[in-house]
């Protein structure tokens, strides 16, 4: 996880990732939000890789019985979901990310 400190092991936070948290990990604690597996706003600050590992995971199996796919969500989490992202988006774009040269998506 490249947003690991190294002297410390821990993770700084969705709102200290590069590009905005328009990475990997940080849709996976977006997604983490949809779910109610994390506070709406938990930027996970702190935890160490074993910690990020085992959201992943428990990310990965909320998402089973929708095939991993957003059209496949309930209304209340697909309202979510689309709410959160595009948040995201939105303030990483205001903050300088352009979308057309993240290789992470």
């Amino acid at each position: 996880m490249s947003m690991i400190h190294s002297r410390q092991q821990t993770y700084t936070g969705i709102d200290h990732e590069d590009h905005h948290g328009m990475t990997m990990t940080g849709r996976i604690i977006r997604d983490a939000w949809v779910f109610g597996l994390l506070s709406e706003g938990d930027g996970f600050a702190g935890k160490n890789a074993g910690d990020l590992q085992n959201l992943f995971e428990v990310v990965h199996k909320a998402w089973e019985p929708y095939g991993q796919l957003p059209s496949r969500l309930p209304a209340e989490l697909a309202e979510r979901h689309a709410r959160i992202h595009a948040e995201a988006v939105a303030r990483a774009k205001e903050m300088g990310w352009d979308a057309e040269l993240d290789e992470d998506d």
